[in-house]
């Protein structure tokens, strides 16, 4: 059950909490913003760090900064040494600065973090499972800037956080849902298709219909960003089974992003055989898209694929 102030500041705005009120902060209040390196998180209880947590709660307000307006932070080493004990605190609020100071250690002193991240990114999980929406948010906007900042460094830690950011993107809380989805974006964006390709291919197959669906956008997302050596080197045939398969699916997020991945293969596959040595009518007959559909999929899936892809090529046509 969250606090009545949280679900009335999770109400407004799309989710976002209220930004904090300036006008009762004082000398203490300012200290203690210094202290923590950001001006994240204030408290309206004249500052006091005493605060008993169940006021705290109460009281404390978190403003999501967007990437682009995070600032330095003014004492990097001190931030580095506390940083862990910050991700790993009972206190949601220090959480919140604490997986901040992340985004800012990312964004202007990545090298810096670069050897902590094998213990960071479980934190950044830990926080991704909170039941408390700002701490989850906050965590999903760090997941954003990390996969931004250390792109491939990432690949052998990126599972947990890979199957966390596909359930939030799946849920109903709109406002954490559409951070997700961005986070998923800022993903495929960052991590190079050979890496990334198979970390999301088991979750296509996932009993969760809607983690399906996010994972097939994403997939439909990275195929494109391989380029046309690339898919031949990944396998344009193994390509093609997986959005068969998909085009079946009970979601139409999940079709609608299979029906995508074909015509991108088809026309991978075209190009390809653009400049093949062969004859005309061998072009015609056994480098036809339609025949290799046909020779790598059952009849039913190479007939589903056809129409769609042919669909698509006489929509073209008539709109030319």
């Amino acid at each position: 059950m969250l606090p009545g102030s949280e679900r009335k500041n999770e109400n407004s705005s799309k989710g976002s909490l209220t930004k904090p009120c300036v006008e009762n902060s004082n000398e203490n209040s300012e200290e203690w913003k210094r202290k923590n390196s950001s001006s994240l998180v204030s408290t309206t209880n004249n500052g006091d760090e005493t605060i008993k947590p169940e006021v705290e709660i109460a009281n404390s307000e978190v403003e999501y900064i967007e990437s682009e307006n995070l600032n330095d932070l003014d004492d990097v080493d001190m931030s580095l040494k506390t940083l862990l004990d910050g991700l790993d605190s009972k206190d949601w609020v220090l959480v919140c600065e604490a997986l901040n100071n992340v985004r800012r250690l990312s964004m202007f002193h990545k090298e810096a973090m670069l050897n902590m991240l094998e213990n960071v990114i479980p934190l950044i999980v830990k926080s991704l499972k909170n039941p408390r929406s700002a701490v989850c948010k906050t965590a999903i906007m760090t997941s954003a800037d990390i996969f931004s900042a250390y792109s491939d460094h990432i690949i052998d830690s990126l599972d947990p956080l890979l199957v966390q950011l596909l359930l939030k993107s799946s849920q109903d809380k709109r406002f954490v849902c559409e951070a997700a989805e961005r986070a998923l974006i800022a993903m495929t964006t960052w991590i190079s298709p050979i890496t990334l390709l198979p970390k999301l291919q088991p979750y296509l197959k996932n009993k969760n219909p809607r983690i399906r669906a996010k994972a097939s956008m994403c997939f439909c997302r990275s195929v494109p960003r391989l380029g046309v050596e690339g898919v031949k080197a990944y396998g344009i045939d193994k390509l093609i089974q997986i959005a068969a398969a998909q085009l079946s699916d009970r979601l139409p997020e999940s079709r609608e992003a299979a029906r995508t991945l074909l015509l991108e293969l088809q026309n991978v596959y075209e190009k390809s055989h653009e400049c093949a040595p062969t004859t005309v009518s061998e072009q015609q007959e056994m480098g036809s898209w339609e025949h290799f559909c046909q020779s790598k999929l059952s009849p039913l899936s190479a007939q589903a694929v056809l129409r769609v892809t042919n669909i698509a090529r006489e929509g073209l046509v008539l709109g030319s």
